[in-house]
């Protein structure tokens, strides 16, 4: 058995794709505007480029490009950019958990979504 595992899968992973889905919910019905309350996450997809998960492609690019399907009826498919700061860039190289990194609920300061184009970015701290 392999004792190695590659850090950049023990940050970027199903269990956080599946708590950045329900956190994303939870903050789009706090949002001011009434469309965006409407929305929420059906699901964080991993990216089709397992190379950008890369601990040096991230380090090098400080994102993630990947699905997550939102929408009135949670199926539309959104192309969701994920942005690293410092702290979450220092947790990413570490193989640490990213759940600290995501700015609370009750605030949409952290979260750029744009229902036409169907694009939303994400700040993590």
């Amino acid at each position: 058995m392999n004792e190695y595992k590659d850090a950049s899968k023990e940050s970027f992973n199903d269990d956080f794709c599946s708590y950045l889905e329900h956190h994303l919910t939870r903050a789009f019905a706090n949002a001011e505007d009434e469309l965006v309350q409407k929305v929420w996450c059906d699901g964080v997809l991993m990216p089709f480029f397992e190379n950008q998960t890369s601990k040096k492609s991230v380090n090098d690019t400080k994102r993630i490009v990947t699905k997550a399907w939102i929408g009135q009826d949670g199926q539309g498919e959104y192309e969701l950019v994920i942005k690293f700061e410092k702290y979450s860039l220092r947790k990413y190289a570490r193989g640490s958990s990213l759940q600290d990194c995501v700015p609370s609920e009750r605030t949409l300061d952290w979260i750029n979504i744009d229902l036409a184009r169907r694009t939303i970015e994400i700040q993590l701290t």
